[in-house]
């Protein structure tokens, strides 16, 4: 899993079929610029979007695990941007239901300069500092897309559909 590749293997950025109209993939999109309760905004915005794809509600286990791994994912990412990058701006969910794409992705888009990492070397019993390691044990990929001249990241992560 990588920090550093802004897309991931097969998705060669934007303008590559991720416009709500472009075949099979969906997007959503949600501001947060200026909002409150933004974690839980985020994560009621997402629980909106999984229902509305099929994820939710869920017919077995495995689907309600895929589900709140999406969640928690959310929620770390925004969380982040929260802490370390001033409050995100957007939050993007683009799904692709055909079986080449069972691929859900999340984008976090913020004006912060730092680079996310997993903190190394992990330790559990340490608090805070947990939000990329969960975000990388969880997903099938992630990393951070920067556009030259402009102030800020996107941070993406993907999770594989549920079977």
């Amino acid at each position: 899993m990588s920090a550093t590749r802004p897309y991931s293997p097969g998705d060669h950025g934007p303008g590559s079929g991720d416009e709500p109209a472009a075949g099979d993939r969906r997007v959503r999109r949600l501001s947060l610029d200026g909002e409150s309760g933004i974690v839980p905004l985020a994560r009621d915005f997402t629980r909106e979007a999984l229902q509305a794809w099929g994820w939710l509600p869920a017919e077995s286990a495995d689907r309600r695990a895929a589900a709140e791994d999406v969640l928690l994912v959310v929620s770390e990412l925004v969380t982040n941007a929260c802490l370390h990058a001033e409050g995100p701006d957007e939050i993007a969910l683009f799904y692709g239901d055909s079986p080449a794409n069972k691929v859900l992705r999340i984008e976090v888009t913020d004006h912060g300069a730092g680079e996310p990492a997993p903190r190394t070397p992990h330790r559990a019993g340490r608090p805070g500092g947990h939000g990329m390691f969960i975000v990388q044990r969880l997903c099938l990929d992630w990393g951070v897309v920067r556009t030259p001249g402009v102030a800020g990241k996107t941070v993406w992560a993907e999770v594989g559909a549920p079977a």
